[in-house]
Parts: C-alpha cells; structure tokens; sequence
C-alpha cells in the first residue's frame, strides 16, 4: 500500500511538471527527466494497485490520476 502512494503522488506531480512545462517554457531538459519518470510511475501504479486493491484495480489505468483514484476507492469487504 505504501508503494501505491508514493507511485501515485509521483505521477501525478510529473503530470504536473509536465503539463506545466508545455504550457509555459517547454524546456526539452524538463520532459526528458519527467516523461520517462511519468510513465515508470504510471506502470508502478498498475502493478501496485493490481496486487493491492482488487476492488478499484482497473481506476489504475486512468492516465495521470488513475493511483488516487484507487487510494480513494472502497476496500473489498470480507463476506460480501
């Protein structure tokens, strides 16, 4: 659970890194960095929430915010 927070903060700060760079400046320094750095926590999330919440593991895939979405979703319950 603690990986699926870091990996979820992670890439939602690079989305705003990079969404703030091409809105501004567009500095190439700042998008080789931050993209490859988006997409290796964009992959964490998957694996993360793939393991550890089957109740919200397919809100992973959504771009960007996809890990908050499963921290916030409900947990499974045990006996229904």
């Amino acid at each position: 659970m603690r990986l699926l927070r870091i990996a979820a903060a992670v890439e939602a700060a690079s989305l705003v890194v990079l969404l703030g760079n091409l809105f501004t400046v567009h500095a190439k320094v700042i998008t080789t960095f931050c993209g490859p750095l988006h997409g290796t926590a964009y992959l964490a999330v998957i694996a993360a929430a793939w393991t550890a919440r089957p109740a919200g593991r397919w809100l992973a895939f959504v771009p960007g915010v996809g890990g908050l979405l499963v921290l916030r979703a409900p947990r499974a319950r045990a006996g229904g």
